[in-house]
C-alpha cells in the first residue's frame, strides 16, 4: 500500500511549495515513483514543481457531464480516456491536478469514475503527496483512503497556530483514516515561543519542525522559477528535508 502525505494548511503559509519540496526529497531519495496530487481548487502546484498541466480531473467530468462522448465511444472509455490524459508524467513522478469541485447538478456516475481511476492510480505508487485545501473537503471525496501523515503547516502567528489545530480537527472528523498528524511552522525569523508550543500542545497538535524565512523562496517566486529548483544548501530546503526525514517512512 502507498505510503500517502496529504498537506494542509489556510492560504499564504506556504504548504504548496512545501508539497513541492516533498516531492523534491523523495526524488532524491529514490523513493520512487511518486504520485503528486494537486486537490487546491486553486490549484498551483505544478509551478512549484515546474511542470505544464493541459486538463485536469475536474474537466474530464464536466466533459463527460455535459455530454461531450463521441459517438461510438461509451462513458466508461471516454472518462478513461479523459483521465489517463490529465496525468502529467515528470522525472520521478506523475502529478494530477483534480481542478475545481463539482457544481450544480448530479456528478454520480463522473465521481464514481473518478475514484475508481484515483484508486487504481495510488496501487501503481508507493509515495503519495496530496496539496490539500483547508478544509481538506475536496480530497476527502474523492481519495478517502487512509492518510499516513498529515502536515499542517502554519505561519508564526498565533492565529495561524489556531487556524492549523482547526483544520487538523476538521481533518480527523472527515474520517479519512490519518495516522500521525504534525504541525510545520513556516516561515519563522526565530524559535517559537513557549506560549505557542503551549497553544500547539493543548491543542493535540505535535509540532515536527520549523522552516526559516528564506529570502531565496520569494525570490524564484518573484521570478517564476518552480522553488524545487532551489538548492539543497538553501536554508528552507533543508529544514524541509530534515522533517521530512522524520516523518516519511
Amino acid at each position: 500500500m502507498a505510503f500517502s502525505v496529504a498537506m494542509a494548511g489556510k492560504g499564504g503559509t506556504g504548504k504548496t511549495t512545501l508539497a513541492g519540496l516533498l516531492v523534491k526529497y523523495l526524488v532524491k531519495n529514490q523513493k520512487i515513483p511518486v504520485l503528486a496530487v494537486d486537490a487546491d481548487s486553486n490549484a498551483n502546484l505544478n509551478e512549484v514543481l515546474g511542470v505544464e498541466v493541459d486538463e485536469t480531473l475536474g474537466e474530464a467530468r464536466e466533459d463527460m457531464k455535459k455530454g461531450q462522448v463521441p459517438s461510438g465511444m461509451t462513458k466508461d472509455i471516454f472518462m478513461e480516456m479523459k483521465l489517463e490524459q490529465a496525468v502529467v508524467e515528470s522525472d520521478g513522478y506523475d502529478l494530477v491536478v483534480m481542478g475545481q469541485p463539482e457544481g450544480a447538478g448530479c456528478y454520480c456516475a463522473a465521481n464514481t469514475l473518478l475514484t475508481n481511476f484515483l484508486d487504481r492510480m495510488q496501487s501503481n505508487y508507493p509515495y503519495i503527496v496530496m496539496d490539500n485545501e483547508a478544509g481538506m473537503e475536496h480530497i476527502s471525496r474523492l481519495t478517502t483512503k487512509n492518510v499516513d501523515v498529515l502536515l499542517v503547516v502554519s505561519d508564526t502567528s498565533r492565529r495561524g497556530i489556531q487556524a492549523a489545530i482547526r483544520i487538523n480537527k476538521l481533518a480527523g472528523e472527515l474520517k479519512i483514516g490519518i495516522k500521525h498528524s504534525y504541525a510545520i511552522i513556516n516561515q519563522v525569523k526565530e524559535a517559537p515561543s513557549e506560549a505557542m508550543l503551549s497553544v500547539l500542545k493543548e491543542g493535540g497538535l505535535e509540532l515536527v519542525g520549523t522552516v526559516p524565512a528564506d529570502p531565496m523562496v520569494y525570490e524564484y517566486d518573484l521570478n517564476g522559477r518552480p522553488t524545487v529548483e532551489m538548492p539543497e544548501e538553501s536554508a528552507s530546503v533543508k529544514a524541509a528535508f530534515e522533517i521530512f526525514s522524520k516523518v516519511v517512512a
